[in-house]
């Protein structure tokens, strides 16, 4: 299997899991469907599988258009089955889906929304984090506490190290000047963010990232407590 990185809208990224055994793929989170199918038709894949992280629409813009095209089958959590468009399969959290090739741990992580998710495809050491963790940054509270967005951090920092993040927007850079306004000392830091600026530069994504990197840089993450982490998601609102 591989990923493909689609960019769509002003700054989302949509991304097709490919199992290159049978020519078949799973989109995660398609904010709008014409992205998707030129690369699909192109390399004449067959998209099986639409995983929904969360309901806004720069998520789920193009659910029903691929839908419709490739006859695939939406996937997304329970709890938001009212608010995304053409589901199918109704996830809980901790549950394991497995469909064909394609298997992947349901982390349900509230804060952002409170029916957010995670797809962590557990053998293959990635998880797709939506808007609830980005490189060196996570999402704004829309839905939920502090408290809530501190714990479904906490569940993903526990993963392997190695695992590659892939978030559902291209910050990195943005969110790289809050972490170094406020961990300007920070060695690992400063070699990330000399990274993602020859990324940008070169118009490359700065996605993915591992958890390593973002246990090491991401301010969020070293966060100690609660309180530490909601002053830190203020200051960010505000900056």
């Amino acid at each position: 299997m591989y990923i493909e990185i689609i960019p769509c809208l002003q700054d989302n990224y949509s991304y097709l899991i490919i199992d290159d055994s049978n020519n078949t793929a799973c989109v995660i989170d398609p904010s709008e469907s014409q992205p998707i199918i030129d690369f699909l038709d192109n390399k004449n894949i067959k998209l099986k599988y639409i995983l929904n992280t969360h309901h806004h629409y720069d998520h789920i813009g193009g659910n029903k258009e691929l839908k419709k095209k490739f006859r695939s089958t939406v996937v997304g959590f329970k709890g938001d089955s009212k608010r995304i468009p053409e589901i199918d399969i109704l996830l809980e959290d901790n549950q394991i889906w497995k469909a064909e090739n394609f298997e992947a741990k349901i982390m349900h992580v509230p804060g952002h929304t409170s029916g957010h998710i995670c797809f962590h495809f557990f053998k293959e050491k990635l998880i797709f984090t939506g808007d609830t963790l980005f490189s060196l940054g996570c999402g704004r509270l829309f839905e939920g506490s502090y408290e809530e967005m501190y714990e479904s951090l906490n569940k993903i920092k526990v993963l392997p190290k190695e695992t590659k993040i892939y978030c559902g927007h291209e910050y990195t850079l943005s969110n790289s000047k809050f972490c170094k306004k406020f961990d300007s000392e920070n060695k690992d830091l400063q070699k990330k963010i000399e990274k993602i600026e020859k990324q940008r530069h070169n118009g490359t994504p700065t996605i993915p990232s591992t958890l390593k990197e973002e246990l090491e840089c991401n301010i969020f993450l070293r966060a100690k407590d609660v309180e530490t982490f909601s002053k830190l998601r203020d200051l960010k609102d505000n900056f």
